[in-house]
């Protein structure tokens, strides 16, 4: 039906990185030849062309501004384009008022809730805080207690006594339930 531009071409055609023929291998391409006092002359000619184009599209131009300008002061004369007017910006002073009413309740009502939001936040980081601080003085009662089990040099002596006297075996096995299966015999 015809060439599509996302098919690409088969035959006739080569891709920009193969070499070129072995027949055009030496072949230098020069430009055609231009005859100077020609190309002064077409030079000349476009220069000129663009001048009266310009010229044409200035005067256009002007002449659609000045159609313009001319509708415009014959609308502003009449009466009835002045009250259209004042009366369609006392509309426009309303509507502004009443959106910048509806804006300033909306940005308060924001605010409050921001504000809101924010107490919020801080009452339940002091909550957290209180219980980390209840649970960091469990801990340290914790460990004041245990500290009282502790090993020290004045019960050092009592402690090894108590030791030997009362020997443990740790060298025993279990099964997968928890339970202890064989255990040895202290020597």
């Amino acid at each position: 039906p015809g060439w599509f531009p996302r098919v690409v071409p088969a035959r006739g055609r080569k891709s920009r990185h193969d070499p070129p023929a072995k027949s055009k291998a030496g072949r230098l391409k020069l430009p055609p030849p231009v005859d100077p006092e020609e190309l002064l002359v077409v030079l000349e000619r476009y220069r000129q062309h663009r001048l009266v184009l310009g010229a044409l599209r200035a005067e256009f131009r002007a002449e659609v501004l000045q159609k313009k300008r001319e509708e415009r002061l014959g609308r502003e004369d009449s009466a009835e384009l002045l009250e259209e007017h004042r009366r369609l910006m006392a509309w426009n002073d309303e509507e502004n008022a009443r959106q910048r009413a509806r804006r300033s309740e909306r940005l308060r009502k924001e605010a409050e809730e921001e504000k809101r939001r924010k107490l919020e936040v801080m009452e339940k980081q002091a909550k957290k805080m209180e219980a980390f601080m209840k649970e960091k003085e469990k801990e340290v009662l914790q460990l004041q207690e245990e500290a009282k089990s502790f090993i020290t040099p004045e019960n050092l002596d009592a402690r090894i006594e108590e030791c030997l006297d009362n020997p443990r075996n740790y060298n025993f096995a279990i099964d997968k339930d928890g339970r202890v299966v064989k255990r040895t015999v202290l020597s």
